[in-house]
């Protein structure tokens, strides 16, 4: 019979595999849908964590090859939500817009 003391090590734990916290966040995502009030405050109540520790586990989850295998279409439907959310505050940042420019350029032959 073999026992281990604590300091025998342990194998190690699958890097990809989803924690409890991140598990819980997708839950929590999943059974959002559908739902109305407030997002934010549901999330403190719920899972007692802010809305940042929220997006920010969320975000790891929805990258792990676990929560794909466990939920694919909730994973990729959050990762194509992140992705335009991303490119639509690219394009405000950096302002790439094809008709503004051209407006821009014209007030500057005016102007002269």
């Amino acid at each position: 019979m073999s026992t281990s003391s604590p300091s025998t090590p342990q194998p190690a734990a699958d890097p990809d595999a989803l924690t409890d916290a991140e598990r819980r966040v997708l839950d929590f995502e999943r059974d959002w849908i559908g739902r109305s009030g407030a997002k934010e405050s549901a999330i403190r109540t719920e899972l007692g964590l802010t809305s940042a520790r929220y997006h920010q586990l969320l975000h790891a989850a929805i990258d792990r090859p676990d929560a794909l295998a466990e939920d694919p279409l909730l994973v990729r439907r959050l990762q194509r939500l992140r992705e335009s959310r991303t490119r639509a505050r690219a394009a405000r940042t950096f302002r790439i817009d094809p008709a503004a420019g051209a407006e821009r350029a014209g007030a500057d032959r005016h102007d002269s």
